[in-house]
């Protein structure tokens, strides 16, 4: 038998994480870690014959040493969960903070696995998937990323769990502070991001129009005016973000937060001063919207002026976190509407603390809550009606001898208070009618009209080729599910939903499915009730 790389990298990737216990125990091949977030970030393979799945995931990977090739372990020595094993002295409360963290990736991580006979040569199979493999889901594999922040609350759920008392917990918190102080050391702290080229002025600012921005900063201390990253998404009308990042010398001696973002004094030599910077901001965001996500950047950029003896712009600043809590309100006293949770609930792809990746990650909840508020603002449709399409020029759809009956939607209400109201209303893309094998392998297809989706959501055949953008469909559940499009077979990629779609409105086939685009790169889908 002959496996072709693309076919297991897709097989990985399609994958349903499962905890790690549950590896199997008599099976060898390719496998994968997945963390808390829910995002795949390892591929590796068992390498011998005696080494499954099991010994090799939950048991190395989880328990084994920081140091070395054990990822878990190494990803998550941080907080309360980290220990410096070559100290004899902090052994105790070490091995306390180990055993929290076995336990925390038993709770919070996943790991997926495919099996292979051992006949063939799966070193070689797993060099060849890790050549295919989209950086994002190999990040751990080339050290492209350091420990997580200690993820406080998912800590706590496993200390309940485990019921730890006043000695384990004083131990653990022990633990918290030397890593704290390890973090700023010389000796501990990450390789700086250099400086490749010396800035001898700021970089040019992007040119505009722009709907709106969002903004966000990195701070060497906790002196919020201490910035050494500024970044600012700027959203065109077409909705597309260009990105612009400079790193800012805050001429500061103490740097705390090297161990969060990477940068330090000599990632900054060469990089202009926030009064440098400043005034190339000042200009290109004067009388536009700025978001932030929290009141931080707000008052760190406030922090700045006052150190530098300037006036604090006065831009007009809008708050991402409260969009998002009118946007998806089910997040309020569960994980919150932080960037790291929003992440892992609309599937956002961005590295956290790099100015650039949050300014961007801010602008994206934005665009996305502007596709959500539309929907849910809509009135209800009267019992006994099924809502198929809101374009005004149909009424009565006529097809040879069946009819299918539209009822047109009562007039919406009025938008309540949104800081920047999506512009699009809905436009009716195209009506597709639902098979059988529809409904039985949970699809819908977009043929007659595939042609009205962006082309840059468009990818290949499975999900090694997938798009670089996804588009948001709105089917009615409690989330909109993000998506690109498979361009061979001219449906939906990520399928799950569907199936809920179909049964939630007793489809049949020959029932038709309508698509409507009520912003760019977002979609509603309604079900026709096609009258034999």
């Amino acid at each position: 038998m002959r496996f072709s790389a693309e076919d297991l990298l897709s097989a990985l990737l399609e994958a349903a994480p499962r905890p790690t216990s549950q590896a199997p125990r008599d099976a060898r091949g390719l496998y994968g870690l997945v963390d808390h977030h829910g995002d795949l970030r390892y591929i590796g393979s068992t390498s011998s014959t005696d080494q499954t799945f099991y010994e090799r995931i939950h048991r190395r990977h989880r328990t084994g040493s920081e140091g070395m090739s054990h990822y878990f372990s190494a990803m998550y020595n941080t907080g309360r969960m980290w220990r410096d094993r070559t100290d004899p002295l902090t052994k105790a409360d070490g091995d306390l903070a180990k055993a929290l963290r076995n336990e925390f990736v038993i709770d919070h991580c996943r790991a997926v696995w495919l099996p292979l006979p051992d006949t063939v040569d799966i070193a070689r199979l797993e060099a060849e998937v890790l050549s295919l493999a989209p950086d994002h889901v190999i990040a751990w594999n080339r050290r492209r990323m350091q420990a997580y922040d200690e993820p406080v609350d998912l800590v706590e759920g496993t200390l309940r769990r485990l019921g730890w008392g006043a000695r384990e917990k004083a131990a653990i918190e022990r633990q918290r502070l030397r890593f704290m102080s390890a973090m700023v050391s010389p000796v501990a702290a990450p390789a700086p991001k250099p400086a490749t080229v010396r800035q001898m002025r700021v970089t040019p600012f992007p040119e505009g129009p722009f709907r709106f921005f969002a903004l966000d900063v990195e701070t060497a201390n906790n002196d919020r005016g201490s910035i050494c990253q500024i970044g600012v998404a700027c959203v065109r009308p077409d909705n597309s973000i260009e990105t612009w990042v400079t790193y800012v010398d805050p001429q500061e001696e103490r740097w705390v937060f090297t161990y969060l973002h990477g940068i330090s004094a000599r990632t900054v030599q060469g990089a202009p001063t926030f009064a440098e910077v400043l005034p190339v901001l000042r200009d290109a965001l004067n009388g536009a919207t700025v978001y932030q996500h929290s009141g931080f950047d707000r008052s760190a950029v406030a922090a700045a002026c006052g150190n530098c003896g300037l006036p604090v712009p006065q831009w007009d600043w809008r708050d991402s976190v409260n969009v998002a809590r009118v946007a998806w309100p089910e997040l309020r006293g569960n994980a919150g509407h932080g960037l790291a949770s929003l992440k892992q609930h609309l599937g956002l792809k961005f590295e956290h603390h790099d100015a650039g990746e949050d300014a961007r990650a801010a602008a994206e909840v934005v665009l996305r809550s502007e596709g959500i508020q539309l929907v849910r603002t809509r009135p209800p449709v009267p019992t006994g009606q099924i809502l198929l399409v809101a374009d005004e020029d149909f009424h009565l759809i006529e097809d040879d001898d069946n009819t299918v009956l539209v009822v047109q939607e009562p007039a919406a209400a009025s938008m309540p208070s949104d800081p920047n109201p999506c512009k699009h209303t809905g436009r009716h893309i195209g009506t597709t009618e639902i098979t059988r094998g529809n409904l039985d392998n949970n699809h819908i297809y977009l043929r007659s009209f595939f042609d009205k989706f962006p082309a840059d959501a468009i990818g290949g055949s499975n999900r090694a080729s997938a798009a670089q953008r996804e588009i948001a469909v709105d089917w009615g559940g409690a989330t909109v599910v993000m998506t690109d499009l498979d361009g061979q077979k001219k449906f939906f990629r990520k399928r799950a939903w569907i199936r809920e779609f179909f049964e939630r409105h007793g489809a049949r086939a020959g029932d038709m499915v309508a698509v409507e685009e009520v912003a760019p790169y977002s979609y509603r889908v309604a079900l026709q009730r096609r009258i034999s």
